[in-house]
């Protein structure tokens, strides 16, 4: 259970600045170069290219470089870790929330009598 909340953490991190969450929005169309993630930032080439070390550490893009062209695309599978944590919760919010609706419930019967 640890290792999978760091490697979630870790994914977290990487999408929690503005500017990596448009290069992983940007990347959901298509692979894109360097520059291309790079034209709608206001920020230094060098600062670019650390944000997408960012997203490469925590798996969320792969790199391929082709001549002089770096270009990245999303790793989906580490996405999918997101969705099977998400609908891990969503379920475990829903059994809750069963229990609460069936207290309620019987609570509610209890008192009527």
């Amino acid at each position: 259970m640890k290792s999978k909340i760091l490697g979630l953490e870790s994914i977290f991190h990487a999408l929690a600045d503005r500017s990596r969450l448009g290069m992983v929005e940007r990347l959901s169309f298509g692979p894109a170069s360097v520059k291309e993630l790079a034209e709608p930032l206001q920020m230094a080439l060098p600062s670019v290219l650390k944000h997408l070390k960012v997203l490469e550490e925590g798996g969320i893009v792969i790199s391929e470089k082709l001549g002089r062209v770096r270009t990245y695309q999303l790793e989906p599978t580490k996405l999918s870790e997101i969705d099977l944590w998400m609908a891990e919760r969503k379920a475990a919010w829903n059994r809750s929330f069963d229990r609460l609706d069936k207290f309620l419930i019987e609570t509610s019967d209890e008192n009527s009598d």
